[in-house]
């Protein structure tokens, strides 16, 4: 069986998305460990987290054995639909990173995964504002953005075929290109199991900011940022702390 493309992001799509990067390696528990250093190096007391766009919660179900108080915030509904399931329990809230509101505060807010690049600068602008405002004084922001815009290359193609238990492969590729000020991902996954062949695709647009964008957002939000320019996977990390 084989249907026409679909938007990603639907709950087949929220699945996808775990499978193909916990089989292609991605240690999301490692990288919650790392980034509690970095917090702790900072906060040694910080004890409660927030994630901002959370997605399926695979960084916040490793982050919920390092911190005694975690919540997960993110808007796509397939996507909280997955990490409540994972984390039964644990506040998993629905709202726009650039405007949410939750009435407290946290010793910690991390944002991964290149999300915050999914916004105009603008509403990064926005969202640096309002994590940065969730912060309890001393807290510590952090946020991997997507890659500066000397590392972007146009043009470019990426893909993955993985295979997710008995009889299941995903192939997943994508086609990057730089226009107007924005790199946008063409990202295809082809899905072969017992049921045939599906085909699910979208266009992702993300924002490429300056290093220099990033760190007077970061200044307007009233917090001291230091830029690692490799962090978790190459594409920089933004560490800062609220004054």
């Amino acid at each position: 069986m084989t249907r026409g493309p679909v938007m990603l992001f639907d709950t087949e799509h929220a699945q996808l998305f775990d499978q193909v990067y916990t089989t292609r390696g991605k240690d999301y528990a490692a990288e919650a460990e790392i980034l509690t250093r970095l917090i702790r190096d900072r906060k040694p007391d910080a004890r409660s987290l927030l994630d901002v766009a959370c997605g399926t919660g695979e960084h916040l179900r490793a982050f919920k054995g390092l911190f005694s108080d975690v919540a997960g915030l993110d808007f796509t509904p397939a996507m909280r639909e997955q990490a409540a399931a994972k984390l039964p329990g644990t506040p998993i809230h629905a709202g726009d990173m650039s405007d949410f509101e939750l009435g407290r505060t946290f010793d910690a807010v991390v944002c991964l995964m290149s999300s915050i690049n999914f916004l105009p600068l603008s509403r990064m602008r926005a969202a640096v504002a309002r994590m940065a405002g969730h912060l309890a004084p001393g807290g510590v922001l952090v946020v991997e953005p997507w890659y500066l815009p000397e590392k972007i290359r146009d043009r470019t193609v990426i893909g993955d075929v993985v295979q997710v238990g008995d009889g299941v492969t995903i192939a997943r590729v994508s086609h990057g290109l730089r226009r107007d000020g924005r790199h946008h991902l063409d990202t295809h996954f082809i899905v072969a199991d017992a049921g045939g062949i599906r085909h699910f695709s979208d266009v992702q647009v993300l924002g490429i900011f300056t290093r220099e964008e990033y760190e007077s957002a970061f200044a307007e939000a009233g917090c001291e940022v230091e830029y690692d320019g490799h962090g978790l996977s190459g594409r920089g990390l933004l560490v800062a702390v609220r004054r």
